[in-house]
């Protein structure tokens, strides 16, 4: 991903919503949130100085509910109904997830990370130990 040309293109979405019919556009959305996903992209990180806010990551986020569909997720004995996926996967992630503990799409779990009933965010970032 060439952070300089995406950052660019999440500012002209955001500055033109219409671009997000075009599929190449909604790619770009889809993109940012991947990275968001695996732990690449944050909207806020530590540096010698404080805290850094990536507002371009935010907006592609806020970018993202409007291509989303609504949809109903089943998983017994629980149903959801939201444009959000849900995260999966997590024996390959290194997660243990305890019931009914939920994350969303586009939440960095760092392995090593232990869900006990909660809710995790888009956006959010929990580190190894949490």
């Amino acid at each position: 991903m060439n952070i300089k040309h995406t950052k660019a293109t999440v500012e002209q979405i955001w500055d033109n919503r219409d671009l997000l019919k075009s599929e190449e556009h909604r790619n770009v959305i889809h993109a940012v949130l991947a990275e968001l996903d695996a732990g690449r992209l944050r909207c806020a990180e530590p540096t010698e100085n404080g805290w850094q806010v990536n507002d371009w990551v935010k907006k592609a986020v806020i970018l993202y509910f409007p291509i989303r569909e609504m949809k109903t997720i089943h998983m017994p004995p629980f149903e959801y109904h939201d444009k959000m996926e849900l995260k999966g996967d997590f024996v390959r992630q290194g997660v243990r997830v305890i019931p009914p503990a939920t994350a969303r799409y586009g939440a960095y779990l760092a392995p090593g990370v232990v869900m006990m009933p909660s809710y995790v965010n888009i956006r959010a970032n929990v580190d190894s130990g949490t």
